[in-house]
């Protein structure tokens, strides 16, 4: 099992900037793949960021260029640099992990680990 807890969410004026980080543990050993997901208000559930054993990663087209997704070393926390926020970033993140692989930032569904989430909110 892997327990994951996000921090870091917050309040934020367009165009400013938020870090948000994701804890690992348990079995993190077993992790291969990490991934932000998000969620907003009346929508489903999108990928945002994915990283794959710590180095390969993957972006949404709405946040490149601007989103960094990145891991420690030691496999434990994951971050995800948010710059230049939109009001429409505005959402609930949520953290997830797998075992296996890394399918593609449209397949929520397939990872099993997640956390219980951080509030972004954007104000103009």
């Amino acid at each position: 099992q892997v327990q994951l807890v996000e921090s870091g969410g917050g309040s934020v004026q367009v165009g400013g900037s938020l870090r948000l980080s994701c804890a690992a543990s348990g079995s993190t050993d077993s992790v291969t793949c990490m991934g932000w997901f998000r969620q907003a208000p009346g929508k489903e559930r999108e990928g945002v960021a994915t990283i794959f054993r710590g180095t390969v990663t993957n972006y949404a087209d709405s946040v490149t260029g601007r989103f960094t997704i990145s891991r420690d070393k030691d496999g434990h926390t994951l971050y995800l640099q948010m710059n230049y926020l939109k009001p429409e970033d505005t959402a609930m993140y949520y953290c997830a992990a797998r075992r296996f692989g890394c399918p593609s930032i449209n397949w929520a569904t397939l990872y099993e680990y997640w956390g219980q989430g951080t509030q972004v909110t954007v104000s103009s």
